[in-house]
């Protein structure tokens, strides 16, 4: 009897383990793929292009004094998801005289204050490039396509500074314009703001941005059936 007993007993506990069933283990959704930054140089319309110089091969463009963001220098931000990040060199514009340097009367001051708009005239941010001049070390590059000796121009960057900028994700544009250019010379100084006076230089234009996603497909309509 007492087997018995212990036998239903020994039942009785192991039924229950074999009727539990086991729940699915779920798994944690698998996250899509981050989609990477994209640094590119983008489209620019430049209505005063310096050239390109001779040492750097990058494009110089003049950035022009006005009030009309459409008649600035023109950056096209490619399709974008969140804030995309305009890059950019800043330089000053001097026009180089070697009998100058000789003659140690080259020094010059320069200042100048540039805008990057929206092209409904909304600042974004302002930009300054100062620095000196006095030897020809002091200038960044020379551009080629010129009259002077072994075909530079005479007018040329000097001094540099690294302009970062953070372009709002609603922005597919943004325009750059000369606000003021203050200088400072042996023979005397000068402030300009006059619309369409070459008020700095830009180069290195770049843009870093996270692809937005593609253009939805428009719908194309069928053809009404000729009756």
């Amino acid at each position: 009897m007492r087997s018995a007993s212990a036998c239903l007993v020994a039942l009785a506990i192991a039924v229950p383990a074999f009727a539990q069933v086991k729940k699915p283990v779920r798994k944690p959704p698998v996250a899509a793929p981050a989609v990477g930054l994209k640094k590119v140089a983008p489209e620019m319309t430049c209505p005063a292009p310096l050239g390109v110089g001779v040492r750097s091969k990058l494009s110089f463009c003049e950035v022009l004094a006005g009030r009309d963001p459409a008649g600035g220098a023109v950056i096209q931000i490619p399709p974008h998801k969140g804030a995309a990040t305009l890059t950019f060199d800043l330089h000053n514009l001097h026009t180089y005289s070697e009998e100058q340097v000789k003659a140690h009367r080259a020094f010059a001051r320069y200042t100048a204050t540039i805008g990057v708009l929206t092209l409904d005239n909304t600042l974004i941010s302002r930009a300054v490039v100062q620095n000196e001049f006095r030897k020809p070390a002091d200038l960044i590059d020379r551009i080629g396509g010129g009259a002077g000796p072994g075909g530079v121009k005479a007018v040329a960057p000097t001094g540099i500074e690294s302009i970062v900028i953070t372009i709002p994700e609603s922005e597919a544009q943004v325009s750059i314009l000369g606000e003021k250019l203050t200088y400072e010379r042996i023979d005397g100084a000068a402030t300009y703001t006059s619309p369409g006076r070459p008020i700095a230089i830009v180069s290195n234009v770049m843009i870093e941005y996270r692809p937005g996603p593609p253009p939805k497909p428009v719908p194309v309509k069928a053809a009404p059936r000729k009756k």
